[in-house]
């Protein structure tokens, strides 16, 4: 066994094979998923440098070259010719979920490391194949999240696991805003985001992914006993085939964890609230935390923070980090052991929402 790990070591540097100084050659596939406009509104993040973009719609990628002023040199009809011309270390995707399996099945065996947007997979089946590649073939498999890049989900896990709170009993977790046509996203993004076979489902997929994470970041080797899920769709006019609401209740021995997702709320939000035995911590985009602990008459207080240093500080020098070896993922946020774990709450969420059970796990 200790032989099969120093390989895998071995295997992973060697495929890096790049001086670690230097900066990553990473592509992008698709650029459907509007996330995208991240990388083409930044195109020089540190540690990294930008080879291309794999689009089969051309029209869609000279647009989008067009409106940030990059060039049409950029682009490439498909993924396989961005790699044979390029020759990346990383690739992140920016197509549809459905659509992260093929990324891996293509990469992996070249040694390719792969970041998808999140969630992880369309399904518990797709994310377990994909996992296979990875650790097959030795390459690291992120998956972005916003909420990785907010400082105050890490002092909030940080001031846990310095037991601020004592043990966690209930973690509320809300994310959404007023939907994805609401808010303006791109028809190509629209196109499979209200698809459920491209996006697995709506809202519950879309949102209650971020909580799916979190939660499974926070409890870590703590495993779930049941999911209850239960979705709506409040404006069929609009979303006619997925849900656009969806509340997910994750039991685990001593603790709940309560997702509500939502392409219904009258703002945009990203918030978490964990309680324990001794306290609470409130968390969200802003520097500040709201945190309580101690007495019954105990105040509330406010706690500022500062951003995140370089290289957590954004998804893609993140990323080239862990290609280079800087960081090690595991147990992390954006890691596929975490988010292995925070696929098989939202795949149980969805049978429990079809179905109107709850699921046992």
């Amino acid at each position: 066994m200790l032989k099969l790990v120093k390989l895998f070591f071995v295997l992973i540097l060697i495929s890096v094979s790049l001086n670690l100084q230097g900066q990553v050659r990473m592509g992008i596939a698709g650029m459907t998923h509007d996330h995208v406009n991240g990388i083409l509104q930044n195109p020089k993040n540190e540690g990294m440098i930008l080879v291309g973009f794999a689009e089969p719609n051309k029209d869609l990628a000279m647009r989008r070259l067009k409106q940030f002023k990059l060039s049409e040199d950029l682009w490439f009809p498909t993924l396989e010719e961005l790699i044979a011309k390029t020759k990346p270390d990383a690739i992140c995707d920016f197509r549809s979920t459905l659509e992260h399996e093929e990324t891996v099945r293509i990469c992996a065996p070249l040694k390719i490391h792969v970041m998808v947007e999140k969630p992880l997979a369309v399904n518990l089946a797709a994310a377990r194949r994909m996992e296979a590649l990875a650790l097959k073939h030795h390459i690291h498999l992120i998956t972005n999240y916003e909420t990785t890049w907010y400082q105050g989900h890490h002092k909030a896990y940080e001031m846990i696991k310095n037991d601020f709170i004592g043990d966690i009993t209930k973690v509320m977790i809300h994310d959404g805003h007023r939907g994805p046509k609401e808010i303006g996203c791109s028809n190509e993004f629209l196109a499979w985001l209200t698809d459920p076979i491209k996006n697995g489902g709506g809202a519950i997929m879309d949102f209650g992914c971020y909580g799916a994470d979190i939660m499974s970041w926070l409890m870590q080797d703590q495993k779930p006993v049941s999911v209850t899920a239960i979705t709506r769709t409040n404006k069929p006019s609009i979303y006619p085939k997925v849900d656009d609401e969806a509340t997910i209740i994750v039991q685990y021995p001593k603790t709940q964890g309560i997702f509500q997702a939502s392409w219904n709320w009258p703002f945009d939000r990203k918030d978490t609230e964990v309680y324990g035995t001794k306290g609470y911590i409130f968390a969200d985009k802003s520097l500040e935390l709201r945190t309580r602990s101690g007495a019954r008459n105990s105040k509330e207080e406010k706690t500022s923070l500062v951003a995140l240093p370089f290289p957590r500080n954004n998804a893609f020098s993140y990323f080239a980090s862990v290609v280079k070896g800087e960081i090690i993922p595991k147990g992390e946020l954006g890691s596929l052991d975490v988010n292995i774990k925070a696929m098989i709450i939202l795949d149980a969420a969805v049978r429990s929402a079809k179905s109107g059970k709850v699921v046992k796990l």
